[in-house]
C-alpha cells in the first residue's frame, strides 16, 4: 500500500524515549529508530545536568533575596535545554527565551553574564557574536523568526551554520511563529524549531491553546516534518535533536521538535502556580525527574561510579555566582545611549549630553 502523501511528516503517536521513567532502556519500539547517543555524549549530559540543576537552585535563592529581579525556573525542564543545545555546534545559532538560563550555561556563557537580563542591568549580559546566542527573547516567537532569518543568510552566504530556536508551547499560538514555519519550509533553511511543551503558557492549559492532536502536528501544514519526543529524556533529545540538526545543515531543511516536559516551578517567582494546576500533577512529574533517570541508567550501565566530582564543581558554580552577584551593580547612566544605533544619531547624543549636564549639577 502506498502512504499518502504528507504522511511521512507525521510525528508518531506516542514520543521518542530511549531511557525511560526508571532509567532502564526504553522498548524498541519507543526508540522509533534512534539509537542511543554515545557514552561520552551521555557523562557531558549528565554533568550539564547536574551543575544546570544547583544553577536554578542558586538563582530560584537570589531572587528570593532580592539580587535578581525575576528568574523563571528551568526545574523539571532541564533534559530539553542540555540534550537541545548540546546537539548543536559552537559555530551554529542558539536563539533562547527568556526560560532557557540552563541551556545557556551549558553553551559556556558566565553565569553572571547569562543572569544579567534578569537583575535588570542590561537588555543582554553576554557577547551575543562571541558565544553565537542571540539575546534571551522575552516576547513570545519573535526570536524564531530570527532564527530562521539567520539560518536563511548563514545558507545564502555558503556557511555551514545552522539556527537553533528555543520555543514555549505558548509560542505556537503567535502568528510570529507560523510565519517563521512557512518561510523556512518554503524556503529550505537550515532551522529547527524546538518546542519544550510543559503543558502551560504561564497558567492557560494546552487544550485551551490548540486543538490539534499535538504540536508537533502544526509541522505537517507547512510540509515540515514534525516529531515527538520525551523532554525529560536526555538521551531522547541529544538524538532526535542531532539528528534533525544534521537534516538542516545537509540541506534538508526546518524540522518541528516537540519536546514533552513540565515546569516544576512556576511561571516565574511572580506568579502563584497553585491558582491553576494541582499538588497532584506537580508530583506526578516530580517522579519523571530528568536528571534521576539518566543519573540511574549511568549508574546501571557501569559508566558512572560516582558523582562527588561533578557535584563539587557545580557547586563551586553556586558559590562563584553568590558571591559575583552579592554586590550591588555598578551602573553608568550614559549607558542608556549605548548599543541603540550603530553610531549615535544627532538626537541620542543631544540627549546624553543633558544627561551628564544634569548630573554635573547634582554633584555640585
Amino acid at each position: 500500500m502506498v502512504a499518502k502523501p504528507g504522511t511521512e511528516l507525521l510525528p508518531s503517536a506516542l514520543p521518542v524515549q530511549l531511557v525511560d521513567e526508571h532509567g532502564d532502556r526504553a522498548p524498541r519500539s519507543r526508540a522509533q529508530g534512534y539509537g542511543m547517543p554515545p557514552a561520552e555524549a551521555l557523562l557531558a549530559a549528565h554533568r550539564a545536568l547536574v551543575i544546570g540543576r544547583r544553577f536554578d537552585r542558586q538563582a530560584t535563592s537570589l531572587v528570593k533575596q532580592g539580587r535578581l529581579a525575576v528568574y523563571p525556573s528551568s526545574h523539571g525542564q532541564e533534559a530539553s535545554q542540555v540534550g537541545a543545545v548540546l546537539a548543536v555546534r559552537g559555530t551554529d545559532w542558539v536563539f533562547p527565551t527568556y526560560r532557557e538560563s540552563v541551556a545557556l550555561v551549558t553553551r559556556g556563557i558566565d553565569p553572571v553574564e547569562v543572569l544579567t537580563l534578569l537583575r535588570g542591568d542590561w537588555h543582554c549580559g553576554y557577547d551575543p557574536r562571541a558565544h553565537r546566542t542571540a539575546p534571551q527573547c522575552t516576547p513570545l516567537a519573535t526570536q524564531s523568526l530570527h532564527a530562521v532569518g539567520a539560518a536563511y543568510a548563514a545558507r545564502a552566504r555558503g556557511l555551514d551554520e545552522v539556527a537553533l530556536a528555543f520555543l514555549g508551547d505558548g509560542a505556537t499560538s503567535e502568528g510570529d511563529f507560523h510565519e517563521a514555519m512557512n518561510f523556512a519550509a518554503v524556503f529550505q533553511a537550515p532551522v529547527v524549531f524546538f518546542v519544550q511543551n510543559n503543558g502551560y503558557a504561564i497558567s492557560v492549559p494546552l487544550a485551551r491553546q490548540s486543538a490539534a492532536p499535538s504540536l508537533a502536528h502544526k509541522a505537517v501544514g507547512y510540509g515540515v516534518p514534525g516529531v515527538s519526543v520525551d523532554g525529560n529524556d536526555v538521551a531522547a533529545v541529544l538524538a532526535v535533536v542531532g539528528k534533525a540538526v544534521e537534516r538542516a545543515r545537509s540541506g534538508g531543511g526546518p524540522t518541528l521538535v516537540e519536546a514533552h516536559t513540565y515546569r516544576i516551578e512556576a511561571h516565574t517567582n511572580a506568579d502563584d502556580a497553585t491558582r491553576y494546576r494541582p499538588d497532584g500533577e506537580v508530583a506526578a512529574w516530580l517522579e519523571r525527574d530528568p536528571l534521576d533517570r539518566i543519573t540511574a541508567y549511568l549508574r546501571a550501565a557501569g559508566l558512572l561510579t560516582s558523582v562527588e566530582e561533578i557535584d563539587a564543581e557545580a557547586e563551586a558554580v553556586a558559590a562563584d555566582l553568590r558571591a559575583r552577584l552579592s554586590g550591588e551593580p555598578a551602573v553608568a547612566p550614559e549607558d542608556l545611549f549605548a548599543h541603540v544605533y550603530a553610531a549615535p544619531t544627532p538626537q541620542l547624543r543631544e540627549q546624553a549630553a543633558r544627561l551628564l549636564a544634569e548630573l554635573g549639577e547634582e554633584d555640585r
